[in-house]
C-alpha cells in the first residue's frame, strides 16, 4: 500500500496507526517538494501521477493499493484511469472526482500566506478535533513553501474526472468525515455511486483530516478493505 498525502501535506499526515497498517507493506510517500522529499512541487494531478508511477518503478512495485487523502485521492483516481493494470485497489479519503478550490484559498496563498493557511486549517478540522491537533496542523502548513502549496491547490482546481468514474474497475473504499467542509460528504457519495466496486464509510463528527482525527476508525476500515482484496 502506498499512502499519498494531500495538498501541502507529508507522510506525517498519515498517523502511525495507518503507516503500520495490519496486513499490508506500507510506503508513506512524500511528494516532490514536500516533507523530506527534495525537488519542486508540481502544478497538475497528472504530473504527480507520473511521479507516483516512477516511484513504483524505482521500488520495483508492479502493483499496489493506493490510499490518497484529498489531492492524494485525485492522484489515485488519475492513476486508476491511466495505469489500471498496476492497481490492486484504492482508498479515497476526503476526496472527490472534481476538486475546485475556493478563490480565497487559491488567490490568497501567494497574496497573504499567513491568513490563508489559517483559513485552510480552520476549514480542515471537525468540531470535535482537539486543539493541539489543529495547532500542529497549522505549524506543519506554515512550513510549506508558498509556491509548493499554490501548485498543489492549482493541481486540485484543474482536476475533474466526474464523467470517467465508471471506467474504474478496481475495488475502492471511500472514507469521509460527516463534518468535512473542504470535500463535503456529497463528494464521497458521488464516488461511491459511480465507481462500480466502491463502498463508503462515513465517520460521524470528523472533518477533512479524518485520518488524523479518527485514526482507529479509519485504520480499522482500511485493514478490513485490504483483507478483502
Amino acid at each position: 500500500m502506498i499512502l499519498i498525502h494531500g495538498a501541502g501535506g507529508s507522510h506525517l499526515y498519515w498517523p502511525p496507526r495507518l503507516r503500520c497498517l495490519e496486513g499490508a507493506d506500507v510506503y508513506a510517500l512524500d511528494l516532490p517538494g514536500h516533507g523530506v522529499s527534495a525537488g519542486r512541487g508540481r502544478n497538475s494531478i497528472a504530473a504527480y501521477r507520473d511521479f507516483l508511477a516512477a516511484f513504483m518503478d524505482t521500488l520495483s512495485l508492479e502493483k499496489a493499493v493506493l490510499a490518497g487523502h484529498s489531492m492524494g485521492g485525485a492522484i489515485a483516481l488519475s492513476f486508476a484511469l491511466t495505469f489500471p493494470d498496476r492497481l490492486e485497489g484504492m482508498v479515497l479519503v476526503s476526496s472527490g472526482a472534481r476538486l475546485r478550490v475556493l478563490p480565497a484559498i487559491l488567490d490568497g496563498i501567494l497574496g497573504d500566506f499567513e491568513s490563508t493557511v489559517e483559513l485552510i486549517c480552520k476549514l480542515a478540522y471537525g468540531p470535535e478535533a482537539p486543539e493541539e491537533l489543529k495547532e500542529q496542523g497549522l505549524k506543519w502548513l506554515r512550513q510549506v513553501p508558498p509556491r509548493v502549496l499554490h501548485g498543489d491547490f492549482l493541481s486540485c482546481d484543474g482536476f475533474d474526472v466526474m464523467d470517467r468514474l465508471s471506467e474504474i474497475q478496481s475495488p475502492a473504499l471511500v472514507i469521509c468525515g460527516s463534518e468535512d467542509k473542504l470535500t463535503p460528504p456529497r463528494y464521497s457519495i458521488y464516488l461511491r455511486d459511480r465507481i462500480p466496486r466502491a463502498q463508503l464509510v462515513l465517520v460521524e463528527g470528523a472533518g477533512h483530516m479524518v485520518m488524523l482525527e479518527r485514526p482507529e476508525e479509519v485504520g480499522r476500515a482500511m485493514a478490513e478493505f485490504v483483507a478483502s482484496l
